[in-house]
């Protein structure tokens, strides 16, 4: 069962308000959630695993291809339950069962060491000790994560280097390979550059999980600078080459029970330039939501056509961190140097005249959304805020969204097209528009 929209106010009669009204109410919502899973709950996002440089078989059309079953880690601090499956492009899903863990974050890792040092929480340290990880450093020195855990030569691992860094509920794992022939993670960062390989979820009663991945599987392979106020992984957004987008969604029906939650197409998201079509995934406690995009034709290139083509393939493009103070964690970000979209102020003058006649009310000052550049939507019910940094590496591939909620569950549908059409900007200084 879906639902068109809640309400149908009169269409505005300018064309861009008009435009935005449309893309409102045009967007589809589900609530048919399927059967309620008999066990193995969904908690929340774990864990994101980035590869990186220097700090094989494709899925059948109905299974998953299990990476790792089900395996039992243990230390002194107690075991932990996981298991690893291929979904789309080289992207992976881990699910980690914490129950009887108690240490840092898994067996293997120890305290961020340096020489023979613990790393001090500082940010200079922070910036300054973990050079022979640029990767985990910089989203320290300008996200303000804080170095949790590390796997290299001193813990015993001879073949990969890991630094894990925390910001509360959001941890971020780096991994690069300390020889260059190293086959596996060669011949992923040649295809892809450096992104994200892994996304990790928290699980309860992963033996249910795995009986679903099963019934589907016929392969098996086995400082001095703020805080930055980012809280937990809100969604983690993945593209798809054309046609990709479907496929995609009914591998997390069918393995791991997800529903859908809100599409939206090419009608609806588009630009001058460029269209794509969209569709959410969840678990049935709607703790875990994962978007799919796919373009649609257009007269040029759409970022999720340089997307594909940049990182070869099918990928994870962004990542959602939620906060409860927007406005705090941008200007804290901005003063750590974390560079974000521009934002015309065309769209604030048009979202001001929208807000006169709406019934829900923000309660954040507009000028000083409109200076930081912060995106809002919003319905009869509530508000996002949401906005978008630039590109986390040299290849326009990953980038980051911090979001936050004011009981509004959407995606920010009406600033598609303001988002669309700054990041057209950069594809075309890149020249790939």
């Amino acid at each position: 069962m879906l639902k068109r929209c809640l309400w149908n106010p009169p269409r505005p009669k300018t064309f861009l308000l008009g435009r935005l009204w449309d893309l409102y109410l045009s967007a589809t919502t589900y609530t048919d959630k399927g059967p309620k899973p008999d066990g193995g709950r969904f908690l929340s996002f774990d864990h994101i695993t980035f590869w990186v440089g220097n700090a094989k078989q494709k899925a059948k059309e109905r299974g998953a291809i299990v990476v790792k079953g089900i395996t039992e880690e243990s230390d002194e601090h107690g075991t932990i339950r996981y298991a690893i499956v291929k979904t789309y492009g080289d992207t992976t899903h881990t699910f980690v069962e914490r129950s009887k863990y108690k240490g840092l974050f898994m067996p293997g890792y120890h305290p961020p060491l340096h020489g023979d040092a613990l790393l001090s929480k500082l940010l200079y340290d922070c910036y300054e000790k973990i050079k022979t990880f640029q990767a985990a450093s910089f989203y320290c020195a300008r996200m303000g994560f804080e170095p949790l855990a590390y796997q290299g030569l001193e813990t015993g691992s001879r073949k990969v280097a890991a630094h894990v860094v925390r910001q509360n509920k959001i941890i971020f794992v780096f991994k690069s390979a300390y020889e260059p022939n190293n086959e596996e993670m060669g011949e992923h960062l040649v295809k892809h550059g450096d992104g994200v390989k892994d996304i990790a979820f928290s699980v309860e009663d992963l033996d249910t999980i795995f009986k679903v991945i099963y019934q589907h599987t016929n392969a098996l392979v086995f400082a001095a600078v703020p805080p930055a106020k980012l809280d937990f992984i809100d969604h983690v957004v993945g593209n798809q080459p054309d046609l990709g987008m479907e496929p995609a969604a009914k591998w997390y029906e069918r393995n791991l029970m997800f529903h859908r939650f809100w599409s939206v197409d090419d009608t609806q998201l588009h630009t001058e330039y460029s269209a794509l079509r969209s569709i959410v995934m969840t678990n049935w406690e709607e703790t875990v939501k994962i978007p799919i995009n796919e373009p649609a034709p257009g007269k040029k290139r759409s970022q999720i056509d340089e997307y594909v083509e940049y990182y070869g393939g099918a990928g994870v493009q962004h990542i959602a961190l939620n906060t409860s103070d927007i406005i705090g964690a941008i200007k804290n970000l901005k003063a750590r140097g974390m560079e974000f979209l521009k934002i015309p102020d065309t769209y604030y003058n048009a979202l001001r005249k929208r807000l006169k006649t709406a019934k829900v009310k923000i309660q954040e000052d507009l000028d000083i959304l409109q200076e930081l550049k912060i995106l809002i939507d919003y319905d009869d019910n509530g508000y996002l805020l949401q906005i978008f940094t630039k590109n986390m590496q040299d290849r326009p591939t990953v980038f980051l969204e911090v979001i936050q909620r004011h009981n509004h569950s959407g995606f920010g549908a009406g600033n598609f097209k303001a988002l669309f059409e700054s990041i057209e900007l950069d594809q075309e200084i890149r020249g790939n528009l």
